[in-house]
């Protein structure tokens, strides 16, 4: 749940912190007081996109913290900083996070229900989310995915063996071209860096002679010569190690030096004989490079990206010339991969079924607490037959059907539910399929717009049901829904300086009557309006008291106190 929510430089919003309490969270003020902005700081929280729009004029950052207590009682502490510029920090426990974490993470900790969700119900399309989050099996929806995956890649493997015979064609003629042009300069692995060395050698084969023979005169062939110096080192030490034996070690190593040197002075003697001085093999390595660097430039960028173009043009090719008996093996196989794909779609299509006809009554049950009495709801599943249709979720199509009035036939949905309607809908598909462990946040921005009296009264209700398994935080201009127990906080906008700020207060027993008269009776408030609100507060609280049953008169005293 979320404990804790600090919001600076956001918007209207300058500096504000609340502490959000358990259970039922509700929040108050006038339009343009900084609601939605506060719900925007949460959907940020979350990985909802960023823009400099957003800093608050004449910033430089805006940044929103949060503390969230996980089920088993851990905290994390999520930040989140935007840049005048429009980019965008996010930080978990004090460690950077991508957007894509911050998804993750508020997936499993918060629900986010704007005001305008409940318009999803108006696209038929949408209607299968909803009705496998009630059906809630990842095993079977995964499985149908994957059937699905592999369905399509089989399709296509037997779409490519039978292309036209033009294009194929065509295709053919382009593969063969390039691989008869790699193929003729047959390029081996390494081979530039090879040739690239030998060019290196031949170009200053002059100086490499001139350099050997010096080094050979110096060591061996000269009057002055290394290894004749060396006669005279050694005979020095041998005297030395008769007086000292610390020099006798040294004397052990007098054959290996005299080895070493002298097989380096045989080849340097050799060296210059066996340098090929030939003009033509320079010019070979030259025309053998300058063709290598074509293919590079051509099939590249490296000498082994071209050899694996050679290898893949090859492939194509053999893929091209597919046989008919080739073309019919891929031909079987996406008809293999068909019948799997259709056999896991229809068992998924017989949960949904399954799951339709209970959710259906399930939908009528929550909908006449919700003040549609007589609503009846028809959750349809049909088969799409055409396979174009066929998407990772199966073969369905699912809708919702609705009759709010009696003697009515059920329609679609998307064309007969007011605005009031869809949002009772929507709320009572959101306590139904509870998803995730309990104790989750679920933000509610305005859900009960579009309805009053006895429906806003049933809305308030559903709410505190979900409070009493989840947090729940909402945005409300609806007195019966702001007097249901729970904490109450207040958003209201001043000007300072010149500038807009919006804060935040939590209401006390006075100002919750105070703001519940103003949402009655708008700023004409009377001491008649006022009672009215009183009564109205007590009257929730008892309400709630009573559906708990037994042993709850403390919390009917409590209930009046509010």
């Amino acid at each position: 749940m979320l404990r804790f929510l600090g919001v600076r430089r956001l918007a209207v919003i300058d500096e504000l912190e609340v502490e959000f309490e358990p259970g039922l969270n509700i929040l108050t003020g006038e339009t343009g007081a900084g609601k939605s902005v506060l719900i925007e700081a949460i959907d940020l929280l979350v990985g909802g996109r960023a823009s400099a729009d957003l800093v608050r004029t004449g910033e430089d950052t805006a940044t929103i913290q949060a503390v969230f207590e996980r089920a088993d009682g851990r905290e994390v502490i999520v930040r989140r900083e935007i840049s005048a510029q429009g980019r965008s920090r996010a930080f978990i426990d004090d460690a950077l996070a991508t957007s894509g974490a911050l998804k993750d993470l508020g997936a499993s900790l918060i629900d986010l229900h704007g005001q305008h969700e409940h318009q999803s119900l108006l696209d038929p399309s949408d209607h299968i989310t909803h009705l496998d989050t009630y059906v809630s099996d990842a095993e079977s929806a995964a499985a149908v995915a994957s059937a699905h995956a592999a369905w399509r890649t089989a399709l296509t493997a037997a779409q490519r063996s039978q292309l036209d015979d033009r294009e194929k064609r065509a295709r053919i003629e382009i593969a063969t071209f390039q691989l008869q042009d790699i193929q003729k300069v047959a390029p081996e692995p390494g081979e530039d860096e090879r040739l690239a060395a030998e060019r290196t050698v031949l170009a200053n084969v002059d100086r490499l002679s001139r350099w050997s023979q010096e080094a050979y005169a110096a060591l061996y062939d000269g009057d002055a010569s290394a290894l004749a110096a060396l006669s005279t080192v050694w005979k020095r030490v041998a005297d030395l190690a008769t007086l000292d034996p610390r020099f006798a070690a040294h004397l052990q190593e007098r054959d290996a030096v005299k080895a070493a040197l002298e097989d380096l002075a045989f080849v340097l003697r050799s060296y210059a004989s066996e340098l090929d001085t030939s003009p033509n093999r320079l010019q070979t390595i030259e025309d053998r490079l300058a063709a290598l660097d074509r293919l590079k430039k051509k099939y590249g960028p490296t000498l082994t990206e071209v050899i694996e173009r050679q290898r893949a043009l090859d492939e194509d090719l053999s893929a091209l010339g597919a046989t008919e008996q080739r073309a019919e093996r891929l031909a079987a196989e996406e008809q293999s991969a068909r019948q799997l794909f259709l056999a896991a779609a229809k068992s998924r299509s017989a949960q949904r079924r399954k799951a339709a006809a209970v959710l259906s009554r399930a939908l009528e049950r929550a909908l006449e607490d919700l003040a549609m009495p007589h609503a009846r709801v028809d959750v349809r599943v049909t088969a799409l037959t055409e396979e174009q249709d066929w998407t990772a979720r199966g073969t369905d199509l699912v809708e919702f059907f609705l009759s709010p009035n009696p003697g009515e036939e059920v329609r679609p949905l998307a064309r007969i539910a007011s605005g009031g309607e869809l949002s009772r809908v929507m709320l009572a598909l959101r306590t139904l399929a509870e998803v995730g462990e309990p104790g989750r946040t679920l933000v509610f921005d305005e859900v009960d717009a579009g309805i009053g009296g006895a429906a806003a009264d049933a809305v308030g209700a559903r709410l505190q049901q979900l409070a009493e398994r989840d947090q729940v935080l909402c945005i409300t201009h609806l007195p019966q829904v702001a007097a249901r127990r729970g904490a109450h906080f207040h958003l209201s906008k001043r000007i300072a300086g010149g500038r807009t700020a919006t804060g935040i207060s939590r209401l006390d027993g006075k100002g919750r009557e105070l703001e519940i008269a103003r949402m009655i009776a708008g700023a004409d408030i009377s001491e008649h309006v006022v009672r009215s609100a009183r009564e109205m507060l007590v009257a929730k609280g008892e309400s709630e008291v009573k559906s708990k049953g037994e042993g709850s008169r403390a919390a009917k005293a409590k209930g009046k106190r509010a």
